[in-house]
């Protein structure tokens, strides 16, 4: 029995006189009474508990879930911050690739102008290589009919390849055995060519000498050492010779090769004989 139900047993006892004394069942009533607020006041106290645990609990998630949306929060802050700093380099990268696109656009009508350009200086050239082809094929032509007779006796052999014209002749109508003077006769076929090569103005000619392979011996070596010094001494006369005639010297040049450019074998006297001659050849000007 609580102190709290003692007492309130002595006041009920002193206040008999006036009252008179309270029946058993009224106590045993007021007892019930007063165990049922103390277990009232237990359960309260529990659920105080409980709740105090509880709201400790909630208090922390609470305090957890603000931490997580403080982070959440700088992570959003962050995400806006590389958004920004994403499209200014997207932007940035945008104006480059423009700035590059124009330049490219720019370059490309510059190169269409320039491939105009080149183009009508090609048609302007093939033109005149077709009109330097054509010239060369007349003067081909010319040669064709004014050595007619040299070319069926074998003497001479005209050619014409990709505009370049050569006068292959025999060293036997223009020389004498050993000697690097043109005969009188061979002036004559010359002059067949000196009257068509007059005419050619933007060609070069140039007179190629040439030999077989027969090493020069006895007094004629005294004067000619070797093939080359007697394919240069024919190549030269005959130059001079062309310029005797009238014949431009800017655009005449002598070679020799000697023997080493045969057209044909040289263990054969035919083919011995072919390769001792003289190339007057039609080049393209410097």
């Amino acid at each position: 029995m609580t102190k709290r139900t003692l007492i309130m047993l002595a006041v009920l006892c002193f206040s008999l006189p006036m009252w008179g004394c309270v029946s058993t069942g009224k106590y045993e009533m007021k007892e019930k009474e007063a165990g049922d607020l103390t277990k009232s006041l237990h359960d309260l106290q529990q659920q105080y508990a409980d709740l105090s645990k509880e709201n400790a609990g909630l208090k922390a998630q609470v305090q957890k879930l603000t931490g997580d949306l403080a982070m959440v929060n700088s992570e959003k802050d962050r995400l806006v911050e590389s958004k920004k700093g994403l499209e200014e380099s997207l932007r940035s990268t945008a104006d480059a690739k423009n700035r590059k696109i124009a330049e490219l656009s720019q370059m490309i009508s510059d190169l269409e102008k320039e491939n105009a350009t080149l183009k009508e200086e090609i048609a302007s050239l093939r033109k005149a290589k077709e009109e330097e082809v054509q010239k060369t094929s007349r003067t081909y032509e010319e040669m064709l009919e004014k050595m007619k007779s040299e070319i069926s006796k074998g003497q001479v052999t005209i050619s014409e390849l990709k505009g370049k014209l050569t006068v292959n002749m025999l060293n036997a109508i223009l020389f004498d055995s050993g000697k690097a003077e043109v005969k009188p006769e061979g002036l004559a076929v010359l002059q067949k060519v000196i009257d068509i090569l007059k005419n050619v103005k933007d060609k070069a000619i140039r007179i190629e000498g040439h030999t077989d392979n027969v090493k020069i011996t006895g007094e004629l070596a005294r004067k000619y050492p070797t093939n080359w010094e007697l394919s240069a001494a024919r190549a030269i006369n005959v130059a001079r010779y062309l310029q005797q005639q009238g014949i431009d010297p800017a655009i005449l040049a002598a070679v020799a090769y000697g023997e080493y450019k045969p057209v044909a074998s040289n263990d054969t006297e035919e083919g011995k004989a072919k390769n001792r001659r003289i190339e007057i050849i039609l080049v393209p000007k410097d």
